[in-house]
């Protein structure tokens, strides 16, 4: 029988989502919490990889076990992971389902503040400069990104991927109070690094570096911005993963 699991994380101390040899990873804690709770060797697949150090605030993996469960597994799982990671419900679901494959939509955000704090140094990217970005340029580079499907300028180099072609639902912008910049972006699947890499163009446009002429030339051309800009980590948050039939 397959299984479902919604959960969320903070990946500050984590290596990324996926399981690596000698790292900490998220996969690695979940998997070990399930077999030890399970009394069996359990093997997860989850919706997407993140990077090192960005978080998920929704995420959902799949595996399969054939016995009845022991009671309040959720509870327990719960109290065995770290306090980083939590588990919101398990339920069973279609043999076929795959987490990864058949999700149709992902959402991000990425939390960009002017204000330095130290209480939220590992959830938004303090922007040290003095002056902020133009927010009406920033979304001019949002709004471009809208008239595309394929995305190579925003792809990290070393990829395996087959296809630079993603559908793009939302790309938006907000002033979040007087100190936050929020970014919204979803769409039907993301590149390595894409995320990142759109928020560090949309910043350079907002500050007079890298012009929309330019984002659009290579656009057209499927190549390299002379400015690439991957933004840090920690503001970059995983906020939605949607499914035809869930």
């Amino acid at each position: 029988m397959r299984y479902f699991a919604e959960l969320a994380y903070n990946g500050t101390r984590y290596y990324g989502w996926q399981r690596q040899p000698e790292q900490i990873s998220v996969q690695e804690e979940l998997e070990k919490a399930l077999s030890t709770i399970l009394s069996e060797q359990i093997g997860i697949t989850g919706c997407g990889r993140t990077d090192t150090g960005v978080h998920a605030r929704q995420y959902f993996i799949h595996f399969d076990y054939e016995r009845e469960f022991p009671k309040e597994l959720v509870r327990r799982l719960n109290k065995f992971l770290p306090s980083d990671i939590a588990i919101y419900r398990i339920f069973q679901v279609a043999p076929e389902t795959h987490a990864r494959y058949d999700a149709i939509r992902r959402g991000y955000q990425y939390h960009l503040t002017f204000q330095k704090n130290p209480f939220s140094q590992e959830t938004a990217y303090y922007f040290p400069y003095p002056k902020r970005p133009d927010l009406v340029k920033l979304q001019e580079a949002a709004d471009l990104l809208l008239q595309y499907e394929d995305f190579y300028p925003f792809c990290k180099s070393n990829t395996d991927v087959k296809t630079m072609k993603c559908q793009l639902f939302q790309a938006e912008w907000e002033k979040h109070k007087e100190h936050k910049f929020i970014f919204y972006i979803s769409a039907n699947r993301f590149l390595r690094g894409m995320v990142r890499l759109i928020v560090g163009m949309s910043l350079n446009v907002g500050m007079g570096k890298t012009s929309l002429e330019e984002v659009r030339q290579a656009l057209e051309g499927q190549t390299r911005l002379k400015q690439s800009w991957s933004v840090p980590p920690q503001g970059l948050f995983l906020t939605e993963v949607a499914y035809a039939d869930l």
